[in-house]
């Protein structure tokens, strides 16, 4: 009375897609904050860049990027996209993170102030605020005004206050006087009559602002599956670059954003920013381990270079994948 059955399931095996056949592959990973740096984590998430290689990918966004940080030593994901902050504080105090693609390569975010602040020199004295202490977004302001010859442990209170919202609720009712946001966040702070103080990025800080971060154990264990990860990666990358439309509704999606000029603004530099070919580079591991090094002997004494393996990128572009993505000869 089974046979037929029997039968059914047979004809369900012999004639299941391949990836029915066999178990796929999962990972899980984990981005933190909201920046349209991160749409190509986003773009990976709804394009299914991973799902198309067979692997059962888990996206997950957390709050900041220190609990990230602590998920991934922890073992609760696989992979985190996130700052270089993280990796610099958690491989000095022991763990084996490190960067295998870089994502944004420098700081995309403006100085946004009360109105009545019209110079920077006018932030000394003021309270900035940011996401959290100790974050990326944290790290980036004080990088920032040490460029601007502010020291930001002296001349300046900082201040954790939250996300884009909070901090501009924040401004508006003087609990703080500036903070930094990216487009379209810029645009909205200015529709609310607070001031675009500065640009961060004519400074051209060196700054992973975000890149993907394993563990070295796990990838040694695991190297075809994270090679997955970062070709998909990559592709999200193309596909911000190149899918304007779809980029653009990446950012309503994620921030929140319908303002058709803010999300221009927010594409347009988006755009800029991101390398096609996404080496994980020390250069932006050096620009914090340099501004550590006078308070922690472990940040002097560190090699950049030990932060980074470009091998999976390069493995990458060395076959000739990312110029194909591109439509190059």
């Amino acid at each position: 009375m089974h046979q037929p059955i029997i039968i059914t399931l047979f004809l369900f095996v012999l004639f299941a897609p391949g990836n029915l056949l066999h178990a796929q592959e999962r990972l899980r990973l984990a981005w933190a904050g909201i920046s349209p740096a991160l749409s190509p984590i986003w773009a990976l998430q709804e394009q299914k860049f991973l799902h198309r290689q067979g692997v059962d990918g888990q996206v997950i966004a957390i709050s900041s990027s220190i609990t990230v940080i602590q998920a991934l030593l922890s073992g609760e994901i696989d992979a985190a996209s996130t700052g270089v902050n993280v990796l610099i504080s958690s491989r000095l105090a022991g763990a084996d993170t490190i960067m295998i693609l870089g994502g944004v390569p420098t700081f995309a975010d403006h100085i946004i102030s009360a109105p009545t602040i019209t110079t920077v020199e006018q932030l000394r004295g003021k309270i900035a605020g940011v996401n959290r202490l100790g974050s990326t977004s944290d790290q980036a302001l004080r990088l920032t005004l040490k460029r601007l010859n502010i020291n930001p442990d002296k001349e300046v209170k900082i201040l954790p206050v939250g996300g884009a919202p909070e901090r501009f609720a924040a401004l508006k009712n003087g609990v703080i006087h500036f903070t930094m946001v990216a487009e379209p966040f810029v645009l909205e702070a200015e529709k609310l009559g607070l001031k675009d103080l500065f640009p961060i990025a004519s400074l051209k800080i060196p700054f992973w602002q975000n890149g993907l971060l394993v563990r070295e154990s796990a990838l040694k264990a695991k190297r075809p599956l994270f090679m997955k990860l970062v070709r998909a990666n990559i592709e999200g990358i193309h596909y911000v670059k190149t899918e304007k439309d779809g980029a653009k509704l990446l950012f309503k999606k994620y921030l929140g954003v319908a303002n058709p000029e803010g999300l221009e603004r927010a594409y347009r530099d988006m755009r800029a920013i991101l390398p096609e070919v996404p080496y994980p580079t020390p250069d932006g591991v050096k620009t914090l381990l340099d501004d550590m090094a006078a308070q922690n002997p472990k940040a002097a004494g560190a090699d950049p270079r030990n932060f980074v393996d470009p091998s999976l990128v390069k493995e990458l572009d060395g076959a000739g994948f990312i110029k194909q993505l591109y439509k190059r000869q």
